[in-house]
């Protein structure tokens, strides 16, 4: 069974899912966490404009694995970004990248945002392509991102 939960974006599980995050797609990229690049520190993940939201996997009978995690940061009163989602590689292939699509989605409609914009690069098309199903349609660059190739923006419809 699946739970989702809202927890601080300042200390694990969050800090260690983004973490987790960073070094796989650093492989890719280099490092994503220089300046330059946008950012997505655990402030602005946080209240009182962010949140982290976790996918926690409760079969395994030990309280829950945090098998998925992403934040929202503020980018003005209207509209967030979908930052620093990750699915851990032992749950892959379960789906879980779209449920913590929609739990995000979920949580940015409590924090009052109308628009949901985020960027993915070239070597993460299902991450891409994932997106377009969701409804997020390519827009400008909307944050300078160096390492993206892909920006998207979905209106996010009362939830």
């Amino acid at each position: 069974m699946l739970r989702i939960e809202s927890v601080r974006s300042h200390e694990p599980p969050a800090t260690d899912l983004v973490e987790a995050m960073v070094q796989e797609v650093s492989r890719h990229y280099g490092r994503i966490d220089v300046p330059g690049a946008p950012t997505a520190t655990p402030a602005d993940l946080g209240p009182p404009g962010g949140a982290f939201v976790v996918v926690f996997d409760d079969d395994d009978g030990d309280g829950g694995r945090a098998v998925a995690g992403g934040g929202l940061k503020r980018l003005d009163d209207q509209a967030c970004e979908i930052k620093r989602m990750y699915v851990v590689p032992a749950a892959r292939g379960r789906g879980l990248g779209r449920v913590l699509l929609e739990a995000l989605e979920d949580e940015a409609r409590r924090l009052g945002y109308r628009v949901a914009r985020l960027d993915t690069g070239p070597e993460q098309p299902g991450a891409q392509r994932m997106y377009e199903r969701a409804g997020y349609a390519a827009i400008e660059n909307f944050n300078a991102n160096p390492f993206a190739s892909f920006w998207g923006e979905k209106v996010l419809s009362p939830g």
